[in-house]
């Protein structure tokens, strides 16, 4: 439009000042969270938002979600705040996609998420906001679970009675298998059915790769290989009687993989050499210069 705008000499001039639109007031770059819901709601809106936004739903969107938790982790593992902050962004972009999904179908929006948050928070903590003070940590990790089992077995939607009243209720299904295996063992042994020692447990692991070892000589690969699963339980359980995260151990494991076989395949090339022209043998006594190197590093750190 043509607006009449007033100069600094009182002179009056003519020019052209489009009024801002819907899309460039949500376009704007923003600390408010309201700014946010606009831009997803823009986004999701038939006729003018993004066809991939617009044809998602809960399921294809989940996904996405795990692995942005994940990127979190890793951000966090790196140390790296500024690469923090960006993910965290991108975790919140999944709270605020599920969100309006939600409120399209008239379930719930994100004021929704919010407010039942905030609830959980003050009635899972009667530490700060209720009378029971003065408690260690490890009494308000067991208040905790407390009142989420008791929230549990109030939920007239969720698990039947029977079901809430189990201790192992509540355990989400989509966890990472070694992350489940550890919190389904926690709850166990919060009732007593627990090894009572890590040599135990150690124990348990040489039984399993026995039983490994004796379908193998018999040529029973299947039963073999579902026998894994029992010794990857057991080396969880292990992990957790050593006060250690079977996931967060795994994942500085395969870092530790790719360090060393970076290593192998740098020596390799100095001579000349690709991985699939050198023999076992060779990358294997590379390994383990790598090893050695590595510790030595280590132990000169020590000092």
């Amino acid at each position: 439009m043509i607006e009449d705008t007033g100069t600094a000499s009182g002179k009056h001039c003519m020019v052209r000042c489009p009024r801002p639109s819907v899309v460039d007031l949500v376009m704007t770059p923003s600390r408010d969270i309201a700014r946010l819901l606009e831009i997803m709601a823009a986004l999701r809106t038939r006729g003018s938002g993004c066809p991939w936004d617009l044809e998602q739903t809960f399921e294809t969107i989940a996904p996405y979600t795990i692995e942005e938790a994940y990127e979190v982790a890793d951000a966090i593992a790196r140390g790296d705040l500024d690469d923090l902050r960006d993910e965290l962004g991108d975790l919140l972009l999944q709270v605020v996609f599920h969100a309006r999904m939600a409120q399209e179908l008239g379930a719930f929006d994100f004021a929704d998420v919010v407010e039942s948050l905030t609830e959980k928070l003050v009635r899972r903590h009667p530490h700060v906001f209720g009378e029971a003070r003065g408690l260690s940590p490890k009494a308000v990790e067991g208040l905790w679970e407390r009142i989420k089992r008791a929230e549990r077995a109030k939920k007239g939607n969720g698990p039947s009675a029977k079901e809430a009243a189990s201790t192992l209720a509540g355990i989400a299904v989509a966890l990472p298998a070694l992350t489940r295996a550890l919190k389904l063992q926690a709850k166990a042994g919060e009732v007593g059915f627990d090894w009572n020692d890590p040599l135990a447990v150690l124990a348990k692991i040489r039984e399993e790769t026995d039983e490994i070892e004796t379908e193998l000589a018999a040529g029973n690969r299947a039963t073999a290989g579902a026998e894994v699963g029992d010794l990857l339980f057991a080396v969880v359980n292990l992990a957790r009687h050593l006060d250690v995260d079977p996931e967060a151990t795994l994942r500085a494991t395969n870092q530790k993989f790719e360090r060393r076989f970076a290593t192998i395949e740098r020596a390799l090339a100095e001579r000349g050499k690709t991985p699939q022209a050198a023999t076992l043998e060779e990358m294997d006594e590379l390994w383990n210069e790598a090893k050695a190197a590595e510790r030595a590093l280590r132990s000169s750190a020590s000092r």
